[in-house]
C-alpha cells in the first residue's frame, strides 16, 4: 500500500540533504527515483565517519535509500541527461538559480521542475549559497536555542535541511495533482529560507505580535510552563504540562500546593515553578518519575541507541535494510484502501 505514487519517474539531480531527502520521500511512496551523482559522487559520501563496509558514510545512507544511483558529468554528458528528463515526470535539483540551465542548457516544460535552493529564485540573496548552519543562524533559530546564560546552538540535525525536503515533498505531490486535473506541470521554487522563516510557527508569531525577541529557554517552552527537561538522580525527564487542570494533578501528586492555578501565572513565575518541581523530580529516578507522573505528558530523555530499542519502534518496524545497510524506516504508513 505504500506505492501510491507508482509509476511516476522522480529525476534526482541534487546534492546533499535537502532535496535527497525529498527524493527519498517520493521513492518511500512508491515512485521510481533516479539520482544522478557526479563521477566523484554525492560530497555526502565522504562526510564520516561513521562509514559502513563499502566506505560510504552513515550520512548518505540516511537520504538515498530506494532509489538507483547512476553516474553522469552534467557538463560532459548533456544528451544523456535530457533523455533522462524526458522519461521522468518529476526533476529535483537544488543548483543556485539559473545554473543547471547553464549547464545542461532549457529544461523541457514537460517535466514539474522542483528548484530547491538557499535563497529561492528571485531577491538580493538569491545567488549566495544555502547551507543549513548558516539558515539556522540567520533565520533566528539559533537564537532560541540554548540554555539561558549560555551561547547560542544549531538543532541536533539539519533542521531546515530536512523540512525543506518535506515541504518540497508537498509541493511536488500537490503539482502531480493538478498536472492531473490541468495537464500543466509546475516549475517549484522552494527555499530553505522561506522554509526556515515559515517553520518558526509561534516564536515567529510571538515576535510578531508582542513585538519582542525571544530569548534562550533551553529545553523550555515560550508559553507553557512547566514545559522543559528537569534533572532526576539517574538521568534527565521532561514534564510537559498543557492545562491548568494538568498543572493542578501535577501539584498533588508531588505534593506541594499548587500558588499558580492558571498558566499565565506560571509563565511569569517561571524560576519559582521550575525550582519547586525540580527539587521534587532530584529525588526521584527517571522511572520513578515516569511512573508517578503517567497521567501528565512525561518521558525520559532517551539515547538514540534507547529509541530505537524501545518497544514501539520495534513494533512499528522504525529499522530497515537498503543494499545490505541497516536505515531508518519510512514513518509513512497506509493501512488500506478505503472501500466505497
Amino acid at each position: 500500500m505504500n506505492a501510491v505514487l507508482d509509476g511516476i519517474k522522480v529525476l534526482d539531480l541534487s546534492r546533499i540533504l535537502a532535496g535527497p531527502y525529498c527524493a527519498q520521500m517520493l521513492a518511500d511512496l512508491g515512485a521510481e527515483v533516479t539520482k544522478v551523482e557526479a563521477p566523484w559522487g554525492d560530497d555526502t559520501r565522504g562526510w564520516g565517519p561513521p562509514f559502513t563496509a563499502d566506505g560510504n558514510a552513515a550520512y548518505y545512507l540516511s537520504c538515498n535509500r530506494g532509489k538507483e544511483i547512476i553516474f553522469h558529468n552534467l557538463k560532459e554528458d548533456k544528451e544523456a541527461i535530457h533523455k533522462l528528463i524526458s522519461e521522468s515526470d518529476v526533476v529535483i535539483e537544488n543548483f543556485r538559480p539559473g545554473q543547471l540551465e547553464k549547464l545542461i542548457g532549457p529544461i523541457s516544460k514537460d517535466v514539474i521542475l522542483c528548484s530547491i535552493t538557499g535563497f529561492g529564485q528571485n531577491g538580493p540573496r538569491a545567488q549566495e549559497p544555502g547551507y543549513d548552519l548558516a539558515l539556522q543562524a540567520m533565520s533566528g533559530i539559533m537564537s532560541i536555542t540554548g540554555e539561558p546564560g549560555g551561547g547560542p546552538v544549531k538543532v541536533g540535525v539539519a533542521w531546515i535541511d530536512i523540512i525543506t525536503g518535506l515541504y518540497a515533498g508537498n509541493a511536488i505531490i500537490a503539482s502531480l495533482f493538478h498536472r492531473e486535473r490541468t495537464g500543466n506541470n509546475n516549475h517549484l521554487d522552494i527555499s530553505l529560507w522561506d522554509c526556515a522563516i515559515a517553520s518558526l510557527a509561534n516564536q515567529g508569531q510571538n515576535q510578531l505580535v508582542s513585538g519582542n525577541d525571544p530569548g534562550l529557554l533551553g529545553s523550555g517552552h515560550p508559553n507553557l510552563v512547566p514545559y522543559q527537561a528537569f534533572e532526576a538522580k539517574d538521568g534527565w525527564v521532561v514534564i510537559a504540562v498543557g492545562s491548568d487542570p494538568q498543572f493542578e494533578k501535577l501539584s498533588e501528586l508531588f505534593g506541594f500546593e499548587n500558588e499558580w492555578p492558571t498558566n499565565q501565572m506560571r509563565v511569569d513565575s517561571r524560576e519559582d515553578v521550575v525550582g519547586v518541581i525540580q527539587s521534587k523530580v532530584t529525588e526521584l529516578t527517571r522511572h520513578e518519575v515516569c511512573e508517578l507522573l503517567q497521567d501528565i505528558p512525561t518521558s525520559p530523555i532517551n539515547k538514540i541507541s534507547e529509541s530505537l530499542a524501545d518497544i514501539q519502534s520495534i513494533a512499528r518496524g522504525v529499522i530497515t535494510e537498503w543494499n545490505g545497510q541497516p536505515v531508518l524506516a519510512s514513518p509513512l504508513r497506509f493501512i488500506s484502501e478505503r472501500e466505497q
